[in-house]
């Protein structure tokens, strides 16, 4: 098995000649020079289960097969954690910058960079787990004015749409990783930089029902 390692956020595949033992592995051993003062963790994380499951829930569910999302709130906020999935290529074909809801801390600081709260309730501005179906284009009043409804499909996410989770774009995320430092949060929306959103609305324009997993690993 060949351990493909990634630097500076660029994820790589830790593959083997079974398509069924492919997976992810995150790997972070960066200079000190980038990161200020502390060193990036090493992480390593096989995803390899999320992705088969993924891929088998997409055909059951007749969702989108070429394309699926999968968000891990488990990483921390000042790493990339959004992860674009190629299900043809076998592999993570972009990452981006994510923020997480605030929960019970104050909106746009950065109090839950590594353990954030997980909610479905509403008025809990906390973001929920779950496997999601990206829906219709809309008109946003963050970012680049753009964003997309979110449908949860599980238990714990199952009041996205009456909460108003969507994904969308927010001037206060970074584009690059900053690490020891989190991400600003919000209310639970998924929100991304402005750059990362103007490829993922590429994206999703020209793929319908994408799957959008989010997990706290």
């Amino acid at each position: 098995m060949k351990n493909m390692i990634f630097a500076i956020g660029l994820i790589s595949i830790l593959s083997c000649n079974q398509k069924d033992n492919k997976g992810i592995v995150i790997s972070k051993n960066e200079n000190k020079s980038e990161i200020r003062t502390e060193e990036k963790p090493q992480i390593e994380i096989n995803y390899s289960n999320y992705y088969k499951e993924a891929e088998q829930y997409c055909k059951t569910n007749n969702l989108n097969k070429n394309k699926f999302i999968l968000i891990d709130l488990g990483l921390h906020s000042g790493l990339k954690r959004f992860f674009v999935y190629d299900f043809k290529k076998n592999e993570v074909s972009k990452s981006y910058m994510v923020s997480h809801g605030c929960g019970d801390n104050q909106w746009g600081r950065t109090s839950s960079k590594e353990k954030p709260q997980i909610s479905n309730e509403f008025d809990s501005h906390c973001s929920s787990v779950g496997k999601y179906i990206v829906l219709d284009r809309g008109v946003s009043q963050w970012g680049i004015k753009v964003n997309y409804i979110l449908q949860g499909k599980d238990k714990t996410n199952s009041n996205a749409r009456n909460r108003a989770i969507v994904l969308h774009s927010w001037d206060a995320i970074p584009e690059n990783e900053v690490y020891p430092e989190g991400t600003p949060e919000g209310w639970g929306c998924p929100a991304v930089s402005n750059e990362s959103m103007k490829e993922i609305d590429e994206l999703l324009k020209t793929n319908k029902k994408v799957l959008m997993w989010i997990i706290k690993s």
